[in-house]
């Protein structure tokens, strides 16, 4: 979760713990980035923090890259993962991670019958965290129960106030070089782990939501020299999922010219509230008006009411049935079958 204002992803108006904070005007005029120094430091004396994140039994972690990380940046510290107690959604707190500089992939096998479908799944924090289980974790739980294999790819996320800062491409490469790897090993191994390697696509939120983006455009060429036969394969999604996706937007209500939309772009999804404070919808809109220019197969919903950052967390709200939604568009594109 990100979006204009940096890491903001804790504002939502689901979110109350520090509506204070960003109310009236100060959250007009703060900075990204001091808004999001603010939010962090905040929560520190809120949530409680762990030396690292582990998934749970039966799945493992495996790094990545065989040796060194391409274009490695200075971190903050240690990884840590923080269990934000006081901002709960939908009545439960949520874990986020920090000082990522080690990237990895974990497998979550299907539940049920194999469809032989697989999504890689990016969560969101403004590329400066990672909600690893309203986003991740939780996500794999429901895509697995539907018999698609997730793969959670835990990407690189060094920290606020460094220099080059984390961000999206071509700010940084980082998170970019870490999809486009991550892809690429999933469809190399697909015979193993009974995976159809023309049904792997992507799915993410918030910044997470702006890296299927970079992915459904950037895949005709890694932006890292190839290091082994992973690499030889083709890192583009056969679908993509962007939920309350950011940084997809500028002035004028148009497109990021960082994305280049074409018609070999995959078929997409798209989600996102009108409402959403962190992430104006037009992220969505301007996505989804270039999409068809391009004659790229797209299904977007907009919801009159949701905020930013709802996972996949249940509430009131209707936007939050939305697993439904991508369950059947993934039937009507032939991904999956019941």
């Amino acid at each position: 979760m990100e979006g204009s204002v940096g890491s903001p992803w804790f504002y939502n108006d689901q979110r109350t713990g520090l509506r204070n904070i960003v109310e009236g005007d100060a959250w007009i005029v703060m900075s990204p980035w001091t808004f999001s120094f603010w939010v962090v430091f905040a929560f520190i004396g809120l949530s409680v923090q762990t030396p690292a994140w582990r998934p749970s039994p039966g799945s493992a972690q495996e790094p990545i890259w065989p040796g060194a990380v391409p274009d490695a940046r200075p971190v903050a510290g240690p990884e840590i993962a923080t269990t934000a107690n006081e901002s709960l959604i939908a009545g439960r707190p949520w874990v986020y991670l920090g000082n990522v500089s080690r990237p990895t992939m974990t497998v979550y096998l299907p539940k049920r019958k194999n469809t032989g479908a697989a999504v890689v799944v990016f969560p969101g924090g403004g590329y400066q965290i990672l909600a690893i289980d309203l986003e991740g974790t939780e996500v794999c739980d429901w895509l697995t129960s539907k018999g698609i294999t997730c793969v959670l790819l835990k990407y690189r996320v060094p920290g606020e106030g460094l220099f080059p800062k984390s961000g999206p491409y071509p700010e940084s490469p980082m998170a970019l070089e870490d999809a486009q790897r991550t892809v690429g090993l999933v469809r190399f191994h697909a015979a193993e782990r009974h995976i159809d390697p023309h049904k792997i696509g992507v799915l993410g939120f918030s910044a997470g939501g702006h890296l299927v983006a970079a992915m459904s455009t950037y895949f005709k060429q890694r932006l890292y020299r190839a290091v082994d036969a992973a690499d030889k394969e083709s890192c583009r999604p056969d679908f993509a999922v962007a939920l309350y996706p950011g940084h997809l937007l500028v002035k004028n209500s148009t497109l990021n010219p960082d994305i280049h939309v074409s018609n070999q772009t995959p078929p997409t999804f798209l989600l996102q509230a009108e409402d959403d404070p962190v992430d104006d919808v037009e992220n969505s809109l301007v996505y989804y008006t270039a999409l068809k220019k391009a004659g790229v197969p797209v299904e977007m919903h907009l919801y009159a009411h949701g905020g930013h950052a709802f996972g996949l967390r249940r509430t009131e709200l209707p936007i939050t049935g939305w697993p439904q939604l991508v369950e059947t568009w993934l039937e009507t594109i032939g991904m999956i079958s019941e």
